[in-house]
Order: C-alpha cells, then sequence, then structure tokens
C-alpha cells in the first residue's frame, strides 16, 4: 500500500501549513477553554443583556418630557427624519406618570414602579445613539456593532476574550421566551470566530436544548460513542493540518455531553427559597415566565458563564416593545410582565455580593419617536410611535458602573440626543472596559485585518465608570 500523499492531500496540507504556527495557539487556546488574562484589572466578571427587543419608549420609561404633554395633538415644531413608516407630525404626550425615586431623584414612570426601587444602583444612559432605524440591521448593530448579517455578537466577542469559567455549560447563553427577534439566530452567532463561541439557545420548558438528551440508557456506552466520534474527528483534524471547525465540533460534543447533567441541576428551583421565587414573581401572573429566565441568568453567572442574555417574553396579541399601536395597553402589558423580575434579579445579586462583578444592561435597538402613529378611522386608544435611533434610553448596573447617575439628555421633546451622545460603539467599548478587556486591542484576524466589536470606532464613556 502506497503512503504517498494524493495530490489532494498535499495541496490541502501545504495551504494549511502557512497558518500552523498560529493555528497551534488558537487550537491550544479553545482546548483549555479556560480563563484568559484580561488587558488590565477588570470590575466585572459576566454580563446579563436584558434584551428589550422592539424598542421601547425613551419618554415613557426613564426619559421625561413634560413639553409633550404640554404640546399633545399639535405639530411638532421641528424638522424630523424619516425612519420606517408614514407617521403624523403630531405630538403625543405620555400616557404614564413619572416619580423621582431614591438619594439620586431619577425620573422613572409608573410602568417600572419595582425597577425604580433599584435607581441608585442604575446608570441610566438618555442619549443613546444607533444607526439603524429597521429592526433586523438594528438587531445586528446592537448585538455585534455591525447593521449586516454575519458579525461576531458581543457575546461571542466576550467569550472569545476572556475564555469560560464553567467546564460544563457554555460561556454564552441567551434565553429565548417564545420568539426570537428579527435577524434570528445570527444576533447570537460567532460570525469569524470560532463557533464554540456561538451562543447556545436555552428554550422554555424542562428540556431547554434540542437533542441534548442522550438516546442511549447506558451511561457507559453513551462516553465510548463520545470516544469514537472524538478519535475519528481528530483523525480528520490531524489528517488536513487544521480545521477550526472541526475542533469546535469535538468541543461541542464534549460539551454536550458535560451540559447533560448540569442543565437539570441548573433548572432545579427546589433549593432557592420561597422568599427568592416570590422576588423573581415566580408562580404569579404575568411574571412568572422572565422571573424564570432571570433566576436562570443568576445561578448561570454563578456557574461561571460569562455572557447571558435574555428575550423579552412573548405576550399574546403584542408585538414585543413594538407598538406602533396601542402604545399605552402594549408598553404596560410588557412592563408588567418584565419590571418586578428585572428588580428581583438585581436586588438578589446586591445581597449575594454579586452586583460588583456582573454587569447588567437593559435596552432594546433603538427607541421611540415623540409624534404619533394613528391607523386609519382608529381612536385615540390605538395610539403608536415609530422607531427612533436618534436618541433614546438604556441603562446599566452593576460591574463596576456608577450607579445613581443619569448620563446625557435628549431634546425637549425626546427626539434627538443632544448631551454626551453615547454610540452603540461606545456602549460596547465601555462593557468591555468594565469587562478588563481594551476594545482596541481585543481582535480577530479575518478578511485581511484585524476585525473588533467596535470595528474602528467606540470610546468608553468613563462618567459611566465607579
Amino acid at each position: 500500500m502506497s503512503n504517498r500523499m494524493t495530490r489532494r492531500e498535499a495541496l490541502c496540507r501545504a495551504a494549511n501549513g502557512f497558518g500552523g504556527l498560529a493555528l497551534l495557539h488558537q487550537m491550544a487556546r479553545d482546548a483549555a477553554g479556560a480563563t484568559q488574562a484580561t488587558h488590565f484589572p477588570a470590575k466585572a466578571k459576566a454580563v446579563i443583556f436584558l434584551f428589550m427587543d422592539g424598542g421601547p419608549s425613551q419618554m415613557d420609561s426613564f426619559d421625561p418630557k413634560p413639553r409633550l404633554t404640554r404640546d399633545h395633538g399639535k405639530k411638532i415644531p421641528i424638522e424630523t427624519p424619516t425612519t420606517v413608516f408614514n407617521i403624523s407630525d403630531k405630538v403625543l404626550g405620555s400616557p404614564f406618570a413619572f416619580r423621582k425615586y431614591g438619594q439620586s431623584g431619577a425620573d422613572v414612570s409608573d410602568l417600572f414602579p419595582h425597577v425604580a426601587t433599584c435607581v441608585d444602583d442604575l446608570a441610566i444612559i438618555r442619549s443613546m445613539v444607533a444607526n439603524h432605524s429597521e429592526h433586523t440591521a438594528a438587531n445586528y448593530f446592537i448585538h455585534s456593532g455591525s447593521g449586516f448579517q454575519g458579525r461576531p455578537s458581543m457575546g461571542a466577542w466576550i467569550n472569545y476574550g476572556l475564555g469560560s469559567e464553567s467546564e460544563n455549560l457554555p460561556g454564552f447563553v441567551v434565553l429565548e421566551s417564545g420568539l426570537i427577534p428579527p435577524g434570528g439566530m445570527d444576533c447570537f452567532g460567532s460570525g469569524f470566530l470560532p463557533a464554540t463561541y456561538q451562543g447556545t439557545l436555552f428554550r422554555q420548558g424542562a428540556h431547554p436544548i434540542a437533542d441534548l438528551e442522550p438516546r442511549e440508557k447506558d451511561g457507559a456506552q453513551q462516553r465510548e460513542k463520545l470516544r469514537l466520534l472524538e478519535k475519528l474527528n481528530r483523525g480528520v483534524l490531524e489528517r488536513f493540518g487544521g480545521a477550526s471547525d472541526v475542533e469546535a465540533t469535538i468541543r461541542n460534543y464534549e460539551m454536550a455531553f458535560r451540559m447533560q447533567s448540569a442543565v437539570p441541576e441548573l433548572l432545579d428551583f427546589s433549593k432557592e427559597s420561597e422568599a427568592t421565587r416570590k422576588m423573581y414573581g415566580i408562580g404569579e401572573e404575568p411574571t412568572d415566565e422572565f422571573g424564570r429566565e432571570c433566576l436562570i441568568a443568576r445561578r448561570l453567572v454563578e456557574r461561571g458563564v460569562r455572557f447571558v442574555e435574555l428575550l423579552s417574553p412573548a405576550r399574546k396579541g403584542l408585538d414585543r416593545w413594538d407598538q406602533h399601536l396601542g402604545l399605552e395597553k402594549g408598553h404596560r402589558l410588557n412592563a408588567q410582565s418584565t419590571d418586578k423580575p428585572i428588580a428581583g434579579l438585581l436586588k438578589d445579586l446586591k445581597a449575594r455580593g454579586m452586583l460588583q462583578e456582573t454587569l447588567v444592561v437593559w435596552g432594546g435597538e433603538f427607541g421611540r419617536t415623540p409624534c404619533a402613529q394613528f391607523p386609519d378611522g382608529g381612536g385615540t386608544e390605538n395610539v403608536g410611535r415609530d422607531h427612533n435611533p436618534f436618541g433614546f434610553t438604556m441603562w446599566m448596573a452593576g460591574g463596576g458602573v456608577k450607579g445613581g447617575v443619569v448620563h446625557g439628555a435628549t431634546d425637549e421633546f425626546g427626539y434627538f440626543a443632544v448631551e454626551n451622545k453615547v454610540h452603540m460603539h461606545d456602549l460596547h467599548a465601555t462593557m468591555l472596559h468594565l469587562l478588563g478587556m481594551d476594545h482596541k486591542r481585543l481582535t480577530y484576524p479575518y478578511g485581511g485585518r484585524d476585525m473588533r466589536l467596535t470595528d474602528v470606532h467606540g470610546n468608553v464613556v468613563r462618567e459611566l465608570l465607579a
């Protein structure tokens, strides 16, 4: 039998040989799956991203605008940009009342009475700016810093930069609650990074991960199958000079095996006190669904998961936070589902001494307009607002963030950020900084240049740092 390589094998090995040293380094890093050294001391070890899919209204939540109440129904006296839909030029006053809370005296609407009790731990950013007013592109942008499909999400970048602290769970987990945002799973993808860094979707129910349940009743038989698969995959890896997708496949099989015992324990709330479950709103309506997500998020972070994203619960008859019609009813129902669980999460993290090392981020892909949308023939109870990426609100808490701060401002109508603008690239740079990473140095070679989450943009917002 001849030992000579085929022409195809020779070409394949030669092509991969040039990147051999880099590949060996990357494979060693991937295989270890261990915590990586940060660029400087980190304040946060993990991120919980509360993604309010659809775009909550800033002037109805955390950015009160008395001018809207005074001018309700009047023509707005400023030039307005085109967003997504044809909207009226009539000002819409907020149907929600605002009050000041905490020692900081921050204004919060009656949509969020529970989160309002946590304002002294929040840095409320009222001057967020994004690049896109359409859901899919905006979702890609908030997740990956690019409005185009196929770039690594921030969860993948953080997992790549820091490594995992958990041996039995993925470093990046997405908790789904009945609705995947426009843009689909690419919002949580690894892009050009190795596939091991992509988000793992946990669905609702007793079996949150598809195909995780073992088919074999005998654990020893299952382990033998896994060893055989690894042996075959390693043979392919050695024969063709190394390939990150094969390495990722091997690691994913190994992780899936370990998760079969870790996930049931993760979802078992029997050791959580009744007071804890009540604080999250578990066992109550309409908070049970999102309350479970928030409690699972805390338990994931406790077990070393780096990045956890929670998706807004799907409410019957509502299109997420995207209320072009019926804003008052829609926003109230969405807030009732999420307000108590989010406050419970913040208070639970703080009581356990975890908030100081866990960065919590809340917000949607954009905000909403101060002008109204009226359906043909509809009454004022059906009024909604259009998309607005020119000035909206997000907030951060924990993980080295300065609490009790209101940063930036929009104009008197809440349309445009006019003071201390925070671009989405700036938010990403600040998040990485709190995790101990310089956004300019966290790079990956692709397409002939060093790529990064913030592209060639972004500045750390130091006013938000404790």
